[in-house]
């Protein structure tokens, strides 16, 4: 029989195998290295072109935001228009009623009752005077009561005075009272009625 030495081709064939694992192996970890730098190549690049678009919307946000801002102001001037307008128009509409509502003081006005001073804040008017005596108040209360341009007449305070004992005496007064548009007036007395 014949003595085949198989050792050499068992141990070349071995190390033949080892090789090509190792090579195989390598070939292996250069892939995975190349499809991690590939991967994270296109991460990055996906990432930058987020980057693009995330500053284009900030940039189209602020602008956005400046032509709100704007918006804004121009509301607030708006408003703040509307609201002088209708002032004016208000002031238009009622300069009318201080000339009337003066001629029915004067009017209103009984014998013997005389203003010494008089006072207005908006629609609020105060009267102080001098009247002959605490009726002929009275008799001045009535007639605002019954004015057209005139209501609410209130009375503060009355105090009654001696001048000297052959003259009699005299009542100082303070009085308050609202200027009425007679329209208002025909409404309440329609409420009322």
């Amino acid at each position: 029989m014949a003595r085949i030495n198989l050792l050499n081709w068992r141990e070349e064939r071995r190390k033949q195998i080892e090789q090509q694992f190792y090579g195989m192996l390598a070939g292996a970890a250069i892939a995975g290295v190349a499809v991690v730098f590939a991967v994270q190549l296109q991460l990055g690049a996906m990432i930058d072109h987020q980057d693009s678009r995330n500053n284009y919307l900030k940039s189209e946000i602020k602008k956005v935001e400046k032509a709100i801002a704007e918006i804004k102001a121009l509301e607030k001037e708006k408003a703040d228009l509307l609201a002088r307008m209708n002032v004016i128009q208000e002031l238009q509409g009622n300069r009318s009623d201080s000339v009337h509502m003066l001629d029915d003081l004067v009017k209103v006005l009984p014998e013997g009752v005389h203003l010494t001073k008089f006072g207005q804040k908006k629609k609020s008017l105060t009267f102080d005077g001098v009247a002959q005596s605490n009726a002929r108040v009275s008799a001045y209360m009535r007639n605002i009561e019954r004015a057209e341009w005139l209501k609410a007449p209130n009375l503060k305070v009355i105090e009654s005075k001696n001048k000297s004992n052959d003259e009699g005496g005299y009542s100082q007064f303070t009085l308050s009272s609202q200027q009425a548009n007679p329209a208002d007036k025909k409404k309440d007395k329609k409420g009322k009625g």
